[in-house]
Protein backbone atom coordinates (compact mmCIF):
# COMPACT_ATOMS: atom_id res chain seq x y z
CA UNK A 1 0.00 0.00 0.00
CA UNK A 2 1.37 3.39 -0.94
CA UNK A 3 -0.37 6.74 1.10
CA UNK A 4 -0.14 10.49 -0.90
CA UNK A 5 -1.43 13.14 0.59
CA UNK A 6 -1.67 16.31 -1.27
CA UNK A 7 -1.43 20.04 0.30
CA UNK A 8 -1.00 23.48 -1.23
CA UNK A 9 -4.30 24.44 -2.26
CA UNK A 10 -6.41 27.64 -1.89
CA UNK A 11 -8.06 30.50 -3.37
CA UNK A 12 -6.12 32.71 -5.23
CA UNK A 13 -6.78 35.83 -7.87
CA UNK A 14 -6.05 35.23 -11.27
CA UNK A 15 -2.68 35.84 -12.38
CA UNK A 16 -1.58 34.45 -9.64
CA UNK A 17 0.57 31.01 -8.71
CA UNK A 18 0.34 28.08 -5.95
CA UNK A 19 2.25 25.09 -5.70
CA UNK A 20 0.87 21.97 -4.81
CA UNK A 21 2.64 19.26 -3.17
CA UNK A 22 2.37 15.61 -3.06
CA UNK A 23 4.00 13.45 -0.06
CA UNK A 24 4.00 9.69 -0.46
CA UNK A 25 4.52 7.06 2.52
CA UNK A 26 4.15 3.21 3.05
CA UNK A 27 5.18 1.36 0.14
CA UNK A 28 7.72 2.94 -1.66
CA UNK A 29 7.41 5.23 -4.66
CA UNK A 30 10.50 4.61 -6.29
CA UNK A 31 10.87 3.81 -9.95
CA UNK A 32 7.31 4.94 -10.70
CA UNK A 33 5.57 7.38 -12.71
CA UNK A 34 3.89 10.32 -10.87
CA UNK A 35 0.74 12.07 -11.77
CA UNK A 36 -1.44 15.72 -11.26
CA UNK A 37 -4.74 15.34 -12.10
CA UNK A 38 -8.09 17.65 -11.48
CA UNK A 39 -11.84 17.53 -11.69
CA UNK A 40 -13.52 20.65 -11.90
CA UNK A 41 -17.64 20.10 -10.49
CA UNK A 42 -19.48 18.52 -13.41
CA UNK A 43 -16.54 17.30 -15.51
CA UNK A 44 -14.86 14.52 -15.57
CA UNK A 45 -11.57 13.88 -13.99
CA UNK A 46 -8.82 15.25 -16.57
CA UNK A 47 -4.82 14.61 -16.67
CA UNK A 48 -2.63 17.76 -16.24
CA UNK A 49 0.58 16.51 -15.76
CA UNK A 50 3.09 13.55 -14.91
CA UNK A 51 6.88 12.53 -14.47
CA UNK A 52 8.69 9.87 -14.18
CA UNK A 53 9.89 8.96 -10.63
CA UNK A 54 13.83 8.39 -11.78
CA UNK A 55 14.44 10.13 -15.18
CA UNK A 56 12.57 13.12 -14.61
CA UNK A 57 10.59 12.67 -17.87
CA UNK A 58 7.60 14.92 -18.02
CA UNK A 59 4.47 15.68 -19.95
CA UNK A 60 1.71 18.24 -19.80
CA UNK A 61 -1.74 19.04 -20.78
CA UNK A 62 -2.08 20.93 -23.48
CA UNK A 63 -4.13 23.71 -21.46
CA UNK A 64 -1.21 24.17 -18.94
CA UNK A 65 1.74 23.60 -20.76
CA UNK A 66 3.84 26.57 -20.41
CA UNK A 67 2.02 27.97 -17.21
CA UNK A 68 2.10 24.52 -14.71
CA UNK A 69 5.66 22.45 -13.69
CA UNK A 70 6.01 18.89 -11.90
CA UNK A 71 9.00 18.15 -10.51
CA UNK A 72 9.91 15.88 -7.46
CA UNK A 73 12.64 15.89 -4.14
CA UNK A 74 13.03 11.86 -4.20
CA UNK A 75 14.88 12.63 -0.82
CA UNK A 76 11.53 14.12 0.85
CA UNK A 77 9.29 11.35 -1.16
CA UNK A 78 7.40 14.17 -2.66
CA UNK A 79 6.24 15.61 -6.27
CA UNK A 80 5.21 19.32 -6.43
CA UNK A 81 3.01 20.97 -9.33
CA UNK A 82 4.00 24.76 -9.07
CA UNK A 83 1.24 26.54 -10.90
CA UNK A 84 1.53 29.93 -12.45
CA UNK A 85 -0.55 32.22 -14.33
CA UNK A 86 -3.38 30.58 -13.01
CA UNK A 87 -7.21 31.07 -14.65
CA UNK A 88 -10.54 30.74 -13.67
CA UNK A 89 -10.84 27.53 -15.75
CA UNK A 90 -8.23 25.79 -13.46
CA UNK A 91 -10.38 26.13 -10.69
CA UNK A 92 -10.72 22.21 -9.73
CA UNK A 93 -10.37 19.68 -7.27
CA UNK A 94 -6.24 18.34 -7.75
CA UNK A 95 -5.19 14.76 -7.47
CA UNK A 96 -1.67 13.33 -7.13
CA UNK A 97 -1.58 9.75 -8.36
CA UNK A 98 0.99 7.41 -8.58
CA UNK A 99 1.70 5.00 -11.79
CA UNK A 100 1.73 1.58 -12.45
CA UNK A 101 4.84 1.41 -14.25
CA UNK A 102 7.53 3.98 -14.93
CA UNK A 103 6.75 5.90 -17.71
CA UNK A 104 4.17 8.85 -17.36
CA UNK A 105 0.75 8.19 -18.48
CA UNK A 106 -2.25 10.50 -19.69
CA UNK A 107 -4.86 7.59 -18.92
CA UNK A 108 -6.45 7.36 -15.38
CA UNK A 109 -6.38 3.56 -15.72
CA UNK A 110 -2.36 3.73 -15.48
CA UNK A 111 -2.91 5.03 -12.20
CA UNK A 112 -3.32 2.96 -8.67
CA UNK A 113 -2.80 5.04 -5.76
CA UNK A 114 -4.61 8.24 -5.62
CA UNK A 115 -4.85 11.31 -3.11
CA UNK A 116 -7.71 12.73 -1.19
CA UNK A 117 -7.59 15.94 -3.53
CA UNK A 118 -6.93 19.35 -2.82
CA UNK A 119 -9.12 22.31 -3.86
CA UNK A 120 -7.74 25.30 -5.96
CA UNK A 121 -10.06 27.81 -6.33
CA UNK A 122 -9.14 30.88 -9.01
CA UNK A 123 -11.43 34.47 -8.76
CA UNK A 124 -11.46 36.01 -11.56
Amino acid sequence: QAQLVESGGGLVQAGSSLRLSCTTSGRSSSSYAMGWFRQAPGKEREFVAAIFWGGGSTDYADSVRGRFTISRDDAKNTVYLQMNMLKPEDTATYYCARGVSDSPARQISEYNYWGQGTQVTVDS
